[in-house]
């Protein structure tokens, strides 16, 4: 009888992660994100290869089917339908799907994750640590097991009950929150809470430099506003960003000057000056750099996709 447990354990696994798909799929029939509940997300995709760089919020990510790969700076991070992907603070991310087809597309649920019901969760489930903070990378990628995908499911099947998922919902969502603390990614959840150490310093010190992103950083006064040495905050920033602070504040520069310029028709030399650049050769030079394309090539297929998708 106990030979048949793992064998049982991974024919459930499946059948939870083909619902999971078959869910998002019925939900969801037209590439792109959907928010079926506030801070709640589906997202489908039926091409691979298309790369799209976003400022993503503190998140908890599954993939139904397909497979995607996320780039924080210079790192690569690949999951699928036996991993998950946590993100831990707010940070501009580079995403592509890498498996997906219109025959059968890629389809992802992703959670934001509340701060307060992470601290809440670690303070009631007696989960504090008083270790010192190993200021780890604010995005990783763990397995998947059985008991973390059967709380992601039920969390979907709740968002076809609207009554049930206003009083269900917060309930189920602290138990995926339980289970990511004691598992894998129980230091880097920590990230969220208000707990002190290093690594509540950077998310502060991320939150200042995405406020004030088009003025000038200076790393000393932000290192001194958190009571940390210039070499100390650097290191502990890279280590859980993978970027300096100075790369940190021209990716995130360069995001809001893309937007400017997709949303608000704004030319290149506006875009990059309204984001902090004075000179205009020099952002076009890190824009190509940092998006393969110049401002207005970039734009241009931009548009054409957004053109041929809603044709589709």
């Amino acid at each position: 009888m106990n030979q048949d447990l793992p064998s049982a354990a991974t024919d459930r696994v499946q059948d939870d992660t083909q619902e999971l798909a078959d869910r998002i799929a019925a939900r969801h029939a037209e590439d792109g994100r959907l928010e079926v509940q506030p801070g709640l997300f589906f997202n489908r995709g039926s091409q691979a290869g298309q790369r799209v760089h976003a400022l993503v919020e503190p998140s908890f990510c599954v993939i139904a089917q397909g497979s995607k790969e996320i780039m924080l700076g210079a790192e690569a991070f690949r999951y699928d339908p036996a991993h998950y992907l946590i993100t831990t603070l707010r940070l501009p991310l580079t995403g592509e799907v890498v498996d997906a087809s219109p025959e059968r597309p890629y389809l992802s649920f992703r959670l934001v994750l509340d701060p307060a019901m992470v601290t809440s969760v670690i303070v009631e489930s007696g989960l504090v640590e008083p270790q010192a903070d190993a200021g780890q990378r604010a995005v990783d990628v763990s397995p998947l097991g059985g008991d973390l995908l059967d709380a992601v499911l039920r969390l979907v099947r709740l968002t076809e009950q609207p009554d049930a998922y206003a009083v269900l919902a917060p309930l189920v969502t602290r138990e995926i929150v339980y289970r990511l603390l004691v598992g894998a990614q129980s230091g880097r959840l920590r990230h969220l809470a208000k707990l002190g150490g290093h690594s509540h310093r950077i998310a502060e010190a991320i939150e200042t430099i995405r406020n004030n992103f088009d003025k000038p950083l200076r790393v000393e006064g932000v290192a001194k506003q958190l009571s940390m040495s210039v070499s100390g905050f650097h290191a502990q920033f890279k280590n859980v960003t993978a970027m300096s602070p100075l790369q940190f504040q021209k990716n995130l520069r360069l995001q809001e000057a893309r937007r400017l310029m997709v949303s608000e028709n704004l030319d290149a030399a506006q875009a990059g000056f309204s984001v902090g650049y004075e000179d205009a050769s020099h952002f076009s030079r890190e824009y190509k750099r940092h998006f393969g394309n110049p401002p207005k090539r970039d734009v241009e297929a931009i548009r054409e996709r957004a053109s041929v998708g809603g044709r589709n």
